[in-house]
């Protein structure tokens, strides 16, 4: 579970951050044109700009939910920018917008840039929106006495919420520490402050790390007896998941039933978690069948099948990895690599590798790349059946099609040279590999340091 991504606040903050439903039409062209800003190379502003020359009104709730988009996918520079031309034009925060611009400089900038921000906000915005995104940043750095000092200062202020709680487990879970989240649902109760899904959630996995399963069931039965409404989808999930690592696969299965059930046809997250955690317990048929309810409702995206693909390589079934990619890569409206570097990768552990070449030759003629990654690939996969011609041969082509500063051997890489070169020539490898990164114009200093830290990575000496 991630709880990095929870920022403490308060219902009013999650649904502002949760408004990616009901986007109008003006919306989507907007959106369109700022989810595209890394192709076009434009920047926010003078995309903002543009639009409002265009004679196209913006309105705040739509910055919101292009904001909010641009969050899920990680694109928190660009989401920043929009809140920074908001400020210059002088729109009107809400004070629950504090707390998103102060998340999105933390997550750009780092925690001292959002306890700037914090300290400069005006003191109406100095509320349990602000203080809980700043709880947050604390807990996700695990900055234990930052964050258990400003949850004391929320406290005294009457700032607390569950949210900040859940802050604070989650930071507990991440410190090996899941013994301090019973403590801290004990406090929650004597405060009278109800429970939280997410809540119920951690704590669950609290006393799953405590190898206290018998205390996992007790949480669910209280969650189902105090707050049934609260449950979800997602606590079926949870509880599958821990039942799954614990090796329980009839419960975990009987969770999983109950996921189903309480999931919508278009939850397709829900339908993720229930490939990967039936891929656990190793039932391929349930796999299939969940993957066909899947794909019953479309349209069936990108992300479904690379889901489906990782899924069914965990499982080692080659059959199905050749089905599912064949599928996906006849109808597919856009070429997506990562897709490709899955099925390549299950080919190259079964030893397929002139499937695996096949696949590779088809995603050259239909992709721009870059294929790096997957030259990279193919480079262990030499290097471990001591095949050198194959690994140079990638390493060179992956050299030769990369632009400036996109993409340099890793030191796993260079190290997986120089480990086969000791083991299996008499040749300076050293020599070898300077050889081959100079002719592609690396500096000196670069290669000393790219080899010198794969020596050191390997334990290879070389003289």
């Amino acid at each position: 579970m991630n709880y990095a991504r929870l920022v403490s606040g308060g219902g009013r903050l999650l649904r502002w951050m949760c408004m990616a439903a009901e986007r109008p039409e003006k919306n989507e062209s907007l959106y369109r044109r700022l989810s595209a800003l890394e192709k076009t190379g434009a920047s926010v502003w003078e995309t903002l700009n543009q639009h409002i020359l265009e004679g196209k009104a913006i309105r705040k709730r739509e910055l919101q939910i292009c904001i909010e988009q641009l969050r899920r996918y990680r694109k928190f520079q660009h989401a920043l920018e929009i809140m920074e031309w908001m400020e210059m034009r002088k729109i009107n925060f809400a004070l629950e917008d504090y707390a998103v611009h102060l998340d999105l400089v933390s997550k750009t900038k780092g925690v001292v840039a959002a306890e700037n921000f914090f300290s400069f906000t005006p003191p109406c915005a100095k509320n349990k929106y602000t203080y809980g995104a700043l709880l947050n940043c604390y807990c996700k750095e695990l900055m234990i006495d930052k964050a258990v000092g400003l949850f004391d200062k929320m406290e005294e202020l009457g700032y607390i919420t569950v949210l900040a709680f859940s802050n604070l487990m989650g930071m507990y879970m991440r410190l090996g520490q899941p013994e301090k989240v019973p403590e801290l649902v004990l406090a929650l109760k004597r405060r009278n402050i109800p429970m939280s899904a997410f809540a119920y959630h951690v704590w669950m996995n609290s006393c799953a790390s405590l190898n206290d399963l018998d205390g996992v069931e007790r949480v669910y039965e209280e969650m189902k007896r105090e707050d049934g409404d609260k449950i979800c989808w997602q606590t079926y999930s949870n509880l599958a998941a821990i039942f799954v690592k614990a090796k329980n696969f009839e419960k975990a299965e009987m969770m999983l039933k109950m996921l189903e059930e309480e999931a919508k046809p278009r939850q397709r997250e829900a339908y993720f978690c229930l490939l990967s955690l039936y891929a656990g317990t190793g039932n391929l048929g349930e796999v299939h069948r969940v993957w066909n309810s899947l794909k019953s409702v479309p349209p069936v995206t990108n992300i479904s099948y690379l889901t489906m693909l990782s899924t069914l390589r965990r499982l080692n079934d080659m059959e199905g990895i050749t089905k599912c990619f064949k599928e996906w890569e006849s109808g597919c409206v856009s070429y997506d690599l990562r897709l490709v570097r899955v099925c390549i990768g299950a080919y190259l552990s079964q030893n397929m590798v002139d499937e695996a070449a096949l696949v590779f030759e088809d995603a050259i003629r239909r992709s721009k790349g870059p294929f790096f990654m997957i030259r990279e690939m193919f480079m262990m996969f030499f290097l471990e059946k001591r095949q050198l011609d194959g690994a140079v041969s990638h390493l060179e082509a992956a050299l030769s099609e990369v632009k400036v500063n996109e993409w340099r051997p890793s030191p796993e890489i260079v190290g997986a040279f120089l480990k086969y070169y000791a083991e299996e020539t008499d040749v300076d490898g050293v020599e070898e590999l300077y050889k081959i990164l100079k002719g592609n114009n690396f500096d000196d200093s670069w290669i000393k340091t790219c080899i010198t830290a794969s020596e050191s990575s390997t334990k290879i000496h070389l003289h």
